[in-house]
């Protein structure tokens, strides 16, 4: 998967660290690149899971996707936080009587 989508990983890899480290700056590229990103990932889980359902394998089909979810997850921890909106805090506004 990495290394058919090199250029797209590679400067994935570069965003996804610093984004680690400022992620409300951030979040809109990271949302933007993510997609991509996610669309890979999910183009060959369907890839590795057809095949496994193909074979007979139905019942462990879950299972391999769970497995390679959390390899993908273990390359690219903040891989979750793609498409999340960030929003200034919360504040609650004062009565006053």
């Amino acid at each position: 998967m990495v290394e058919n989508n090199k250029e797209a990983f590679s400067a994935f890899r570069v965003l996804h660290d610093n984004y680690a480290l400022n992620p409300d700056r951030l979040q809109g590229e990271f949302n933007k690149e993510g997609e991509k990103i996610m669309k890979i990932v999910r183009e060959w889980e369907g890839k590795l899971c057809l095949q496994s359902e193909k074979g007979g394998f139905g019942t462990f089909t879950s299972n391999l996707a769970e497995k390679f979810q959390s390899e993908v997850r273990k390359h690219y921890p903040q891989i979750d936080s793609i498409g999340i909106i960030r929003k200034s805090p919360f504040s609650i506004k004062k009565i006053r009587f």
